[in-house]
């Protein structure tokens, strides 16, 4: 059984997005994060404990040994994982680390131009750059605050 797969097909199933999923170093703590975007607000906490009490008795019928289950929005953070998210908040802030360096830089932070042919644009201070999508390590939107 693959708990991202199981995860996924229940939360589609349930109209949301699955955004991520991080597990505890054992593996005893569950985070889910999902999204609406449908919704155009984001998911509130009756979206949560609709999705958390499905997961509970999911994983009771699928025999997924856990010590307890978080459900959350993916906050103003968000992290940014999916090639359609990349064109989705197209226009955003985003910080990029990436695993193997470019130009000897690791970690970048701009504008998000989108997705074009399996690379990310990013606007810098200083002109722009295009970054492999396969190797970026983590992504985040930037919350602006205005």
């Amino acid at each position: 059984m693959d708990l991202n797969a199981l995860l996924e097909k229940t939360v589609i199933g349930l109209g949301y997005e699955l955004v991520d999923v991080e597990l505890s170093p054992r593996g005893r703590t569950i985070r889910v994060f999902i999204d609406a975007p449908a919704k155009g607000r984001g998911v509130d906490v009756e979206d949560c404990t609709k999705v958390s009490n499905q997961l509970q008795r999911l994983f009771e019928v699928e025999n997924v040994d856990y010590d307890r289950l978080e459900v959350s929005s993916p906050g103003l953070d968000r992290v940014v994982k999916k090639a359609a998210d990349f064109e989705r908040f197209a226009g955003q802030e985003i910080f990029i680390r990436l695993r193997i360096p470019l130009d000897n830089r690791r970690n970048f932070q701009g504008e998000l131009l989108g997705l074009k042919e399996g690379k990310v644009g990013v606007r810098l201070e200083k002109g722009e750059v295009e970054l492999e999508l396969t190797n970026i390590d983590k992504a985040r939107l930037v919350p602006r605050f205005d």
